[in-house]
């Protein structure tokens, strides 16, 4: 059975959705990396959710919170954090 994966989308009006889904791609470091490139690309989230089509443009997003983290992250990734407030 595929990993089950989570994906939190906050939304510039301050509301938020819970995605849950399997693992979507193989762990490897060149396929995540390609994956989130074309994603960031095309401006806008594709999700096939509850046999519908959701297409949500990033102007829409404020940030999305993904879990798992992917084991590779950018170099310029901040690794180890914690949000305080």
């Amino acid at each position: 059975m595929a990993e089950q994966r989570r994906l939190i989308i906050h939304f510039t009006d301050g509301t938020k959705k819970l995605l849950e889904f399997p693992q979507q791609v193989a762990d490897s470091d060149a396929t995540i990396a390609a994956r989130l490139k074309e994603a960031l690309e095309a401006r806008h989230l594709v999700i096939e959710a509850d046999g519908a089509l959701v297409v949500i443009p990033f102007e829409n997003i404020r940030y999305l919170q993904a879990y798992p983290a992917p084991k590779k992250l950018p170099s310029y990734a901040i690794k180890g954090a914690s949000f305080r407030d």
